[in-house]
Order: C-alpha cells, then structure tokens, then sequence
C-alpha cells in the first residue's frame, strides 16, 4: 500500500497546478492522471498574461522550447456575419498549445507520479481516502474534469447538469499557405450566436490553426461545428487535412451556490471538476489555475486536519473570488438577449467594453 498526505487526480493545469504548490511545501503528494504526457487536449489554447503571472512563467522564457503566440487584437462579429478588428496597444491574451503547455506544467512538478492509471476505485476509510486499492491518501483533490471521481463521490451528477459543449480542432499549416490567406497570426476570430449563447472561433498561433464551437445548446453542437469550422477554414483559405476530425468536450459553467459542492470530508475539487468555467467565454484554465493555488492553501493551513469544517474555507473564498462569474452574471435576460447581442456585436465601443475586456480578458477596468 502507498501512503501520501495527498491525492491530486487530474494532471490537468489544475492539479498540476496544485500539486506543485503542495509538493513545494514539503507535502507528500501524488499526481494522478488516466493519460501519459505529453496529450493531445480539445481546446482553443489561449490564455490570459495573468495565468502566466498566477505560475509564476516568464514569457520570454517559456517561448524558448514552446509555442507562445503574442495577441493584441481580435475581430468578432455573429456567426457567419462581418467582423469588426479591436486593437490593443500591447500583448492581452497569448495563444498556447495545450500538448506542450500542459506537459510543461506536469514536468515542472515534484509530486510523485501515477499517469496512465485510471482511477478505478475511490472510496472513503477511516482518516482519509483509498484509491484503486492501493493508494492511501489524508485527502484527495479532485482535478478530473468534467466526470471526474472525486466531484462524482461528493455527489456531482455530469448527466443532469447544464454543460457547455464544444467541438474543436488544431492542426499544422506550412508557413507559406498561410501567410498566402487572410488570417494573420495572433488575431482570433470570435463569432457568437444570436443569442450568445455560444460562439466559434479561429485562431492562428505560429504555423498552427485552431477552429472551433461551443454552446449551451448542446444537442445542436456537432451540425453546427461541422458547418461553421468548414465555412471559416474556406472562407480564410485555409486547406485543412483531410483526415481532419473535431474532437469534443464538454465543461459545466460557473454557477455559483447552485453548483457543485467543492468540499467535503478530505476532499476538494479545483478546475473544471468544481465547475469554474466563465460562462460567456468558456475559458478554464485562470479559474483552474486560481481555484488550485486558493486549494493548496487551505490544505496546507487544515495541519493535517481534513475534517470537512476545516476545509469549508476554500468553499467560502471560492465564492468570493468568482462572485459575479456565474451563469447569468452578465446581466443580460434571456428573452434580450438576442437584441443585446445585434446591438453588441455591431459597436466597437461595446465589444471592447463587455465582450473582449469583460468576458474574454476580465480587466473591466482596462485604460486604453
């Protein structure tokens, strides 16, 4: 039987993440992951400058042996309608590989290791938790995404909840083609339903392309990403392989109270698997990122006290820290929101204001 104080499931930038933070302080700690590193993962691949502060990265640094594409300006419009170009006077968003990007952040983690092993058993025993049958571990932190163990044994049910799906592809494009297109690097496209309740997007990183679409209507997903990567690829000259398939994935949007139950006895849940997605822009990773540093903190403060009163801090300051991101903090009512979206869409000043600034690079107080 292994021991560890701890038990992070997920390899993701959230457990990572967190794993890191506690093996730094001399925890003993087990990462876990069902796939090996490096792995392909569904996703746009872009990040805020304030992930990279958050980890600790230096830009200059971290594009030496990876792909770190530099974004300072974006063009959005309604799905299949004109796009407007914003620009920003300096670099706002970076564009990542999540292959290289999540490895990097698995590598760069002291905790022991277990990837490749799916995590078949979970159940609780006296001081702590017993994985696979083999593990024990004082708490588990539960990383796993979406249908992660850990949010299922502190009662997540995946089927009922209401998740956002999306269908995404990224590929490699000799350098020539596409400085011969329309798309130049570092400019996603952003395009919204009427309705804003999803959008695609495409967005060149290097010599790169990633295409995508996300909603909430989740039973439309694959017509309508079939139909809108195909129209984009065309509609910018882009000659996609032919062996090109979307992959897809699914993540539950930030809901406040009305979530999931981050805490219970020994246990945690950071990421995609507490569902902390921002709604309107889908992004994961900063609240990933936030929710697993905010993590290691209160495991660390418990002193080897799980219980789950002790732990119910990290619940609380979750709360506080995403007050306003939740599903509808937007303000926005269901029935105008097609009119606000026309209205929003169609203004330079209101898709910087809310829609990129807002949602997209939440500096809502950014100076220009």
């Amino acid at each position: 039987m292994e021991h560890y104080e701890v038990a992070v499931i997920g390899a993701g930038p959230a457990g990572s993440t967190c794993a890191a933070a506690l093996a730094r302080a001399g925890m003993s700690v087990l990462l876990m992951d069902r796939e090996t590193f490096p792995r392909e993962k569904p996703c746009a691949g872009w990040i805020t400058p304030e992930v990279l502060h958050r980890l600790d990265i230096e830009p200059v640094r971290y594009r030496q042996a990876h792909l770190l594409q530099d974004i300072a300006a974006f063009r959005t419009g309604p799905i299949y309608g004109k796009e407007i170009e914003t620009r920003y006077p300096a670099v706002v968003s970076y564009g990542i590989r999540r292959v290289e990007f999540d490895r990097f952040l698995v590598d760069r983690c002291t905790a022991a290791k277990a990837l490749g092993e799916q995590v078949i058993s979970l159940e609780p025993i006296a001081g702590g938790w017993r994985i696979n049958g083999r593990i024990e571990a004082a708490v588990v932190v539960g990383a796993g995404g979406n249908h992660c163990p850990v949010a299922r044994a502190l009662g997540a049910r995946p089927a009922s909840e209401p998740i956002i799906a999306a269908m995404v592809a990224e590929f490699p494009v000799p350098g020539e083609q596409l400085d011969r297109g329309e798309l130049p690097a570092g400019v996603p496209v952003l395009c919204f339903t009427e309705d804003l309740r999803g959008y695609g997007w495409l967005m060149r990183k290097g010599d790169y392309v990633n295409v995508g679409l996300g909603s909430m209507r989740v039973t439309e997903i694959h017509g309508q990403s079939v139909s809108f990567c195909s129209h984009m690829l065309e509609k910018y000259g882009i000659e996609a392989p032919k062996s090109l398939r979307l992959r897809g994935h699914a993540y539950l949007p930030y809901l406040g109270r009305a979530g999931r139950r981050a805490v219970g006895q020994g246990a945690v849940l950071v990421g995609d698997a507490a569902g902390l997605s921002f709604p309107e822009s889908g992004e994961g990773i900063l609240p990933a990122v936030e929710s697993a540093l905010l993590a290691a903190e209160v495991i660390l403060s418990a002193r080897g006290n799980y219980q789950k009163e002790r732990l119910e801090r990290y619940a609380t300051e979750l709360e506080q820290t995403f007050a306003g991101k939740e599903l509808g903090g937007a303000g926005i009512p269901q029935p105008l929101r097609k009119l606000a979206g026309t209205l929003l869409l169609s203004s330079r000043y209101l898709t910087r204001r809310y829609v990129l600034d807002k949602w997209f690079l939440h500096n809502e107080t950014m100076r220009h």
